[in-house]
């Protein structure tokens, strides 16, 4: 779809391919052009005069903003969903089952005629492994976080989602190089004040902070399930970073599709057997698999122009959407305080932006200087420096970009 590939031997797929820009095929001689190419065009983006201000001009920002929103009205429309369905018709597993499978459907039918069964089986049998692991993080954070909801209150759960943000700043300090700046962290801090008057604001009105069934058990489920969302976050960020969108989410959706589907059949068997079944639950399902479908394939594109970080404070934005919905759909009522938190949350996305690069976060730090360890696709750093390169003239054999 979207990404050049790669040179001669393949180290982590074990497969041969080619280095591919835009229409040109070239050979591993080729390559070495292109990262040189690659690095000055990287260069010559960074030594460009810059105010503390200059990456809000940029479109990648705007682009990485809009994302953010697009992904939080995503989620809120899944959960809007997922509490229509809750009364009687509450199966974890099972919700989640169908997205794997309508990512299936898309990605890896995709990876599948762009690869072929061969070199396909091949990133299976090499990096298999890798995607499982994604998945499996990925599952359980939803399955948690859908249990905690049965045994806790709202407004105590969405307090310790908080711990996904903290979990991905964690990771990406230790594992992946990541140096936060003062203002990334102002910026974070910010946001999260703002999520924190939301939620004063909804307990000031007695909203989500009904009898808990079992607050102990709740919030250690929301624990775990914020802890999955965390390492799910970082470690897609580092895989789309190096790895074609459509072969992470054809995995992701493949083997999701399949640890759901188990759990469905362990887990989920009685409340299967319980629950009610007519036309309008399957329209909720069908509104929550698309909305959650639209997410996943969106998340890489954010993750490649920004990070995890700023996608987890992206999120926060949601339960102001979520009234706005609930206004037209539960009849709710919007206390002085929401406006408030939502303009904070944005201000919070802004500050985490300032003072930055004209690359912004989209050049990652584990992938060497010239970024030779990613894929220059959609959203990443190596493909804007390709792209100046062949501005320049630098783009080696007239390739287009």
């Amino acid at each position: 779809m979207d990404d050049y590939r790669k040179t001669a031997i393949d180290g982590n797929a074990g497969v041969t391919t080619q280095v591919t820009v835009g229409s040109g095929n070239y050979g591993a001689a080729d390559e070495t052009a292109i990262n040189e190419a690659v690095g000055q065009g990287l260069h010559q983006i960074e030594a460009q005069k810059t105010h503390w201000y200059s990456y809000f001009s940029t479109k990648e920002f705007w682009i990485a903003l809009t994302m953010g929103q697009l992904l939080a009205l995503c989620q809120t429309a899944a959960n809007t969903f997922s509490s229509f369905l809750a009364p009687n018709t509450s199966i974890p597993a099972f919700q989640s089952l169908f997205t794997y499978i309508l990512l299936s459907i898309i990605y890896l039918s995709y990876a599948l005629y762009s690869y072929g069964p061969r070199k396909w089986l091949g990133i299976l049998w090499k990096d298999g492994w890798k995607y499982l692991i994604l998945s499996f993080f990925d599952v359980e954070g939803n399955y948690f976080t859908v249990l905690a909801y049965r045994y806790t209150n709202q407004l105590s759960a969405q307090l310790i989602n908080f711990w996904a943000i903290v979990v991905v700043v964690i990771l990406s300090f230790l594992l992946l190089r990541v140096r936060y700046k003062l203002f990334q962290v102002l910026g974070i801090l910010i946001a999260c004040g703002g999520m924190g008057i939301l939620l004063g604001s909804d307990y000031i009105q007695g909203r989500n902070n009904y009898e808990a069934e079992n607050l102990l058990k709740g919030d250690l489920f929301a624990l775990v399930g914020a802890t999955c969302y965390g390492l799910t976050n970082t470690f897609e960020e580092w895989l789309v970073s190096k790895r074609p969108m459509y072969e992470v989410l054809g995995f992701m959706g493949l083997f999701g599709m399949i640890i759901s589907g188990v759990q469905t059949a362990i887990f989920d068997r009685h409340s299967f057997q319980q629950a009610t079944w007519n036309g309008s639950v399957g329209g909720w399902m069908t509104g929550f698999t698309l909305a959650l479908c639209l997410f996943y394939s969106v998340v890489p594109l954010l993750l490649r122009i920004a990070s995890a970080a700023f996608f987890n404070i992206s999120l926060l934005t949601g339960n102001f959407w979520g009234t706005i919905i609930g206004i037209h759909v539960f009849g709710y009522t919007i206390h002085y305080l929401y406006p408030i938190a939502f303009v904070c949350i944005i201000l919070g996305l802004v500050v985490y932006f300032l003072a930055g690069s004209m690359l912004g976060e989209s050049k990652k730090p584990w992938l060497g200087e010239n970024q030779e360890g990613g894929v220059a696709g959609i959203g990443t750093a190596k493909r804007k420096a390709l792209n100046f390169a062949k501005r320049q003239g630098l783009v080696p054999g007239g390739a287009t970009v």
